[in-house]
């Protein structure tokens, strides 16, 4: 039986932007008592051209009921920047396929490739307008909290958030890990005798995340130049291993390549293909990082789905053209499968050892710095759950240092939360891949959230708010396609990739997303009820809904 809905008046816990408000410190925080108020909130004097905001920046910010904390210095060319190299999706095509090549062969790969992104575009899509409409950190938990069903929303809203953070920080991570084997894989070029203990790899981890902190913190007010500098090194590494690849390496046949399908992970052809589509996203994730650096960009409503759909469009070409190279290049599909590291095998059919070695180099320069994007994108979204009082400790992770644009106590969590998960491979390396598989389901399950809440909305013929980035009249078919293949993909998710399955290869990324689930409604209950401040109750004109408080609980159906 759900509760009674439980009525109450919703007060805004936090006013508008204001050009007369008065500091009181240069760090701001949004849960210092039960009930702040405007004039609580220690923000900096600045006019929104100190801010750089534009007027629909100011509009934007009022609507949804935040006050502007961070210096907008993010421009389109450096949004574009920040989220193409955490894409990085042909440096993932070489570093993560080699579930794909074993259930598909070289033709599976190829062909699974392209029906994948394709159908995964609608997701970007979707999230695209989404972050038009509602440009802000708190990205996908704020999103469900705006458009979910009154009675619905808070709990909706709140497991999210959930999900997001803990799912960036398995993403977190992800990749420091693999900037971890590939500084392991360098050395093993020029010294194949060479092994690494396990206390070794958790050492190399801890200084990876170390020198990711470096770059979020004092050298945060660089980010921005850091991320348009990644861009060009993004396409110029490109140009770089793709020229070198055709030019030296002997070439598989075109049979091979586009018509030899092969399914040698213990699967049927057709579930294996379906199986290898998890894989592909993989590469292809990372469109939703740029959303929460939102309330860092110019004319966010704009820029941020713009940098979101071209960056998605941009890698996905480089992403087919080096999938190609690299298919035409590996040679035999035996010793690949066999391998740990499909692309050394790649490297070295050039001919050329310390050609292999420069190749290495480079795409781990482009990997770690995608590592600096994850690691600002996590903070980010994490102080924003804290803003809104949804995590623990949410007094001090809400706190936002507006003299150097960075919210260190975010920033420090979430590195200490990687460093901890960097100790577990002194255990057990399976125990470690089950908590980083919650990246891949976590993430993908709040896409499908939010979109299927907008679904709804468009569905019942619920008005939306204006999008400066909008899909018009398909947003319908648009988003329908991306909520259904969201849930498709979805229980593939929970597929392991061989056959048979042994306590090494099985996917526990199911029992950890159940976990979290299960964590973040208990919390929630215990807690969230009576902290948890849904964005929704801020938001300019949505305190209350159809007669329901949109900040009530309410577990039944809509």
């Amino acid at each position: 039986m759900a509760p009674s809905l439980r009525r109450r008046s919703v007060e805004p816990e936090r006013g508008t932007p204001s050009d007369d408000m008065k500091p009181t410190s240069t760090v701001s925080s949004h849960s210092q008592d039960d009930n702040p108020s405007p004039s609580s909130s220690p923000l900096t004097s600045r006019s929104p051209a100190q801010w750089r905001d534009t007027p629909q920046d100011v509009r934007d910010m009022q609507r949804l009921g935040k006050t502007q904390e961070f210096t907008r210095t993010f421009t389109f060319l450096s949004t574009l920047g920040f989220v193409s190299i955490y894409m990085a999706t042909w440096e993932f095509v070489l570093v993560s396929l080699s579930v794909g090549l074993a259930n598909g062969g070289l033709a599976g790969l190829f062909w699974c490739f392209l029906t994948t992104v394709l159908a995964y575009a609608t997701i970007v899509a979707s999230l695209a307008e989404m972050a038009s409409m509602a440009p802000t950190s708190g990205g996908q938990y704020h999103w469900v909290s705006e458009f979910a069903p009154p009675r619905s929303q808070r709990i909706l809203s709140y497991a999210s958030g959930w999900m997001s953070t803990l799912g960036w920080l398995a993403a977190v991570a992800s990749s420091c890990y693999v900037s971890t084997t590939q500084i392991q894989s360098m050395v093993q070029v020029s010294r194949a005798e060479v092994a690494f203990p396990a206390w070794q790899d958790t050492l190399i981890m801890v200084a990876v995340v170390l020198v990711t902190i470096v770059f979020n913190t004092v050298g945060a007010k660089v980010l921005p130049m850091l991320e348009t500098l990644s861009l060009f090194g993004h396409v110029a590494g490109f140009v770089l291993v793709v020229v070198a690849l055709l030019v030296l390496c002997p070439k598989n046949a075109a049979y091979e390549v586009f018509v030899d399908f092969q399914a040698n992970g213990g699967w049927s052809p057709a579930p294996a293909y379906l199986i290898s589509q998890v894989t592909i996203l993989y590469c292809n994730f990372g469109s939703d990082s740029v959303v929460h650096i939102s309330e860092e960009v110019e004319d966010a409503s704009i820029v941020v789905p713009q940098a979101m759909w071209w960056s998605y469009v941009g890698n996905v070409m480089l992403g087919v053209l080096m999938l190609i190279t690299m298919l035409f290049c590996i040679g035999p599909l035996e010793p690949v499968i066999d391998s740990d590291a499909p692309y050394l095998i790649l490297f070295n059919n050039t001919g050329s050892p310390a050609l292999s070695i420069v190749l290495n180099v480079v795409l781990f320069l482009l990997i770690f710095l995608g590592n600096i994007t994850a690691l600002a994108t996590c903070a980010r979204e994490m102080w924003a759950f804290a803003r809104d009082r949804g995590l623990p400790c949410h007094a001090w992770l809400g706190q936002m240092d507006s003299k150097w644009n960075v919210p260190f106590n975010t920033v420090y969590a979430t590195s200490l939360a990687c460093i901890i998960l960097a100790l577990i491979p002194l255990g057990s390396t399976v125990a470690f891949n089950i908590v980083v598989s919650l990246s891949t389901l976590g993430l993908l399950s709040t896409y499908m959230i939010s979109i299927g809440c907008v679904l709804l909305r468009r569905l019942r013929g619920e008005p939306l708010p204006p999008a400066r980035w909008s899909l018009g009249r398909y947003g319908l078919y648009i988003n329908g396609f991306a909520f259904f293949y969201a849930a498709f993909v979805l229980v593939f998710c929970c597929f392991p990739n061989y056959l048979p399955v042994t306590t090494g290869n099985a996917n526990w990324a199911p029992a950890v997303w159940a976990v979290v689930i299960v964590m973040s409604v208990v919390y929630y209950l215990v807690l969230g009820t009576r902290q948890y401040t849904a964005p929704v109750e801020v938001v300019e004109g949505r305190g209350k809904v159809d007669g329901f408080v949109t900040g009530a609980l309410d577990l039944s159906l809509p």
